[in-house]
């Protein structure tokens, strides 16, 4: 069949190896083609999904090829910029390390081609909201144990507040501020007990003294503190620091109320 081919050439006027030269040339020419051909299919995927996912008609995306990168590199800087804010309000409360890990391999946004940069934001997008929910659920604990202590101090303000309350946190100021014993305990639990009951919200309708010491006016409480109205702790201290300037000891505040019927 060479033969053939052969005598057919001479004929034509052709010659073998130009032939063969051609045959390799057509070789040569698909070794090249063959991985262009596979890059220009890569590019047609990528961009019928630029397409899909901007909403660019797919014969317009040559010309907006510049808009698109400026959209992508706007995405990444507000990426960063979120990403970035959401770390400094709660760096303190959760872990942050991914995010910043995240925020460091978006930070050079204007070095990576599309794809990873794509990539790039989604996974700083994803760090970001870990972590603002970490930090939430930290800011519900802090609030939880807040109400909790809250409620545990509400609790002992109204045990404090109960004339029972009231005399313990009495015999403790009274000993601890004042040195004052069981003695002159007595003589204050002689006393308020006649002016108030030992009652917090005790008020008298002719005078207008008030609380279990009975402060006339009763805002005069107010220099022991502000919550003086609804707090029987700070009436007593009030009361004590009143018994002690004006007559030394409660048995003397005592033995003056049973004299006059006041003190």
């Amino acid at each position: 069949m060479l033969s053939t081919l052969r005598s057919t050439l001479r004929s034509s006027n052709i010659s073998f190896g130009r032939v063969l030269t051609g045959a390799a040339a057509i070789i040569m020419s698909a070794s090249l083609v063959t991985p262009m051909i596979a890059q220009q299919q890569e590019s047609e995927r990528a961009t019928r999904e630029l397409s899909e996912s901007t909403g660019i008609h797919h014969d317009q995306l040559g010309v907006y090829d510049t808009l698109w990168r400026d959209r992508l590199e706007g995405v990444a800087q507000q990426s960063l910029a979120k990403a970035e804010a959401t770390v400094q309000a709660n760096a303190a409360k959760a872990d942050a390390s991914a995010a910043k890990t995240a925020i460091a391999g978006l930070d050079d946004y204007k070095k990576l081609d599309d794809s990873k940069l794509r990539k790039s934001i989604d996974t700083t997008d994803a760090a970001t909201a870990a972590l603002a929910a970490a930090g939430a659920a930290a800011d519900q604990r802090a609030a939880a144990a807040a109400a909790a202590a809250a409620a545990a101090a509400a609790a002992a303000q109204a045990a404090a507040n109960t004339p029972d309350g009231a005399k313990a946190t009495a015999r403790s100021i009274a000993a601890s501020t004042y040195g004052w014993g069981d003695d002159q305990f007595q003589c204050l639990s002689s006393l308020w007990s006649k002016e108030s009951g030992w009652n917090y919200q005790a008020s008298n309708g002719s005078s207008g003294a008030a609380g279990i010491p009975q402060s006339l006016p009763g805002s005069k409480m107010a220099t022991f503190g502000a919550d003086w109205a609804t707090n029987a702790t700070t009436q007593i201290k009030w009361g004590l620091d009143y018994i002690k300037r004006g007559y030394g000891t409660p048995c003397s505040a005592w033995g003056h109320s049973q004299s006059v019927n006041w003190y």
